[in-house]
């Protein structure tokens, strides 16, 4: 409906008003070209006016050809908006976003990180599922628990306990919006604003981003083969307040964090009076051999905050994830969850909630397991018989070494402008303009009938690798996270 206010005691007519209304709401694109309106008996109810009144005002823009009216279409912005009328949406809205908002896609590209198999969604049993949430759930509010709703809870917990190892009831689960989500109830919940955190270098550039808009003070931790290094943190940040890691799979290095290091970083939080947030964002999709236990398993688990999410195994639109709280710290989460927090849609979390208690999210994981670690292997013989003989695997992506002299984050620009979504290594190292150069080409929707296509057209971006010194030595490599024969 359109939210618009009348003046009765101002000298403008009811039908002036109106008008002019619905085209400051068409010039600012709140109405777009085509969008319906509502009919007279709709608005004018909404207004208190009379019906007569809505349909003057209607004719009056139909006049200027803004609207156009028909039975069966009722009555429309125009498709083409006329010449005297110039919509303000667009640069001074698009100034409001992140700079890479115009190379974000709303479809999975090529080669995009961090979003799953688009063929390999299950849409016809998620449809059902779905379908039938919506009517169960129809008349409930899902507030009544700030945690999320029972039914997901308990889903989730029985989960985690076999799939992660995680031993918690219902009561410590809180349901989220998705990773974002459990990092900020995390985050206000330990009070971080204006405390220094443990962040691993090289890392996931978001997690970097979300704490420094928190307020935190992020000190980069480096990373190598058995994970974050706790002794260089002590040395760094001794008096930090939270490490936020990647134990499961290290991103992006696809390294999992040796039982010692564990060991090592939950002994250095129990000293420390320091948390623990692990973001656990693909610990049950191991291409290769079987996935450790999460962090927040076994002892010292009081001291973890496990964060996980369902939108890399199941797919973003279901906007869910989850947070285990440690029981030290469940009664100030789910205090601020109350008044700070909002879970999701009822409908959906019913849905989820049959999809993993039917068994349908461990049969989803274990075609898409098979499905990637073939894709994977696709895509480094595709790169091999290009000429690419430095690319490695590294969890559910493949990192790639470009010639010296090129820059990656230039080369993601222009992929993204022909449609692809390989990730610049270089923004995950903290190393600012010295930082490695490389791509992340993931996996998840590298197709078997296009492959040899999308690799030749990524490749022509670098040119001829002979012309350019060869692709060198691959960054993971170089820095020591991974061998090259991973």
């Amino acid at each position: 409906m359109i939210e618009l206010q009348l003046d009765r005691a101002s000298s403008t007519t009811l039908v002036d008003q109106i008008a002019r209304h619905i085209e400051v709401a068409i010039t600012e694109g709140a109405l777009q070209p085509g969008g319906r309106l509502p009919s007279w008996r709709d608005l004018s109810a909404q207004l208190g006016v009379a019906r007569g009144t809505v349909r003057a005002a209607y004719e009056k823009l139909v006049d200027r050809q803004l609207l156009v009216t028909s039975r069966s279409g009722g009555t429309r912005v125009v498709d083409i908006l006329p010449p005297s009328i110039v919509p303000t949406i667009g640069s001074e809205s698009r100034n409001f976003l992140p700079p890479d908002a115009s190379y974000r896609s709303d479809d999975p590209l090529v080669f995009q990180m961090g979003v799953p198999a688009a063929d390999a969604f299950p849409a016809t049993l998620w449809a059902r599922l779905f379908r039938q949430a919506v009517q169960t759930t129809a008349l409930r509010t899902g507030l009544s628990d700030p945690r999320g709703l029972i039914e997901l809870r308990s889903a989730i917990a029985s989960h985690v306990a076999i799939s992660r190892g995680i031993e918690c009831s219902p009561d410590q689960i809180i349901i989220t919006g998705g990773f974002r989500s459990g990092l900020s109830l995390a985050l206000r919940a330990i009070d971080a604003t204006g405390k220094k955190a443990w962040v691993e270098d090289p890392g996931y550039p978001m997690t970097r981003l979300a704490l420094e808009f928190a307020g935190v003070n992020v000190v980069p931790i480096p990373v190598n083969k058995q994970g974050l290094s706790v002794q260089d943190g002590q040395k760094l940040a001794p008096e930090a307040t939270v490490a936020v890691v990647t134990p499961g799979q290290q991103a992006p290095s696809g390294v999992t964090m040796s039982q010692e290091r564990r060991l090592e970083l939950i002994r250095w939080a129990v000293k420390s009076d320091a948390w623990i947030v692990e973001d656990d964002y693909l610990a049950e999709l191991h291409l290769s051999g079987q996935p450790s236990n999460a962090l927040a398993s076994g002892s010292g688990a009081d001291r973890v905050i496990h964060i996980g999410t369902f939108s890399k195994t199941i797919s973003p639109m279901v906007g869910i994830g989850f947070l285990v709280a440690p029981l030290p710290l469940a009664r100030r989460l789910i205090d601020i969850a109350t008044w700070l927090g909002s879970p999701p849609n009822a409908a959906v979390q019913v849905a989820l909630a049959e999809f993993l208690r039917e068994g349908h999210y461990l049969r989803h994981l274990r075609r898409t397991r098979r499905l990637y670690c073939e894709r994977r292997g696709r895509l480094l013989e595709t790169l091999t018989k290009f000429g690419v003989h430095t690319a490695v695997p590294a969890a559910l992506s493949v990192v790639m070494p470009i010639p010296e002299g090129f820059d990656d984050q230039n080369i993601f620009v222009d992929a993204r402008a022909a449609g692809l979504g390989p990730a610049p290594l270089s923004p995950w190292f903290n190393g600012g303009s010295c930082s490695p150069s490389g791509l992340i080409l993931g996996v998840a929707n590298v197709m078997e009938r296009r492959i040899e296509r999308d690799c030749r057209q990524l490749l022509t971006m670098i040119g001829d690798p002979l012309k350019n010194g060869g692709y060198g030595q691959n960054p993971l490599v170089i820095s020591g996270l991974i061998d090259a024969d991973n």
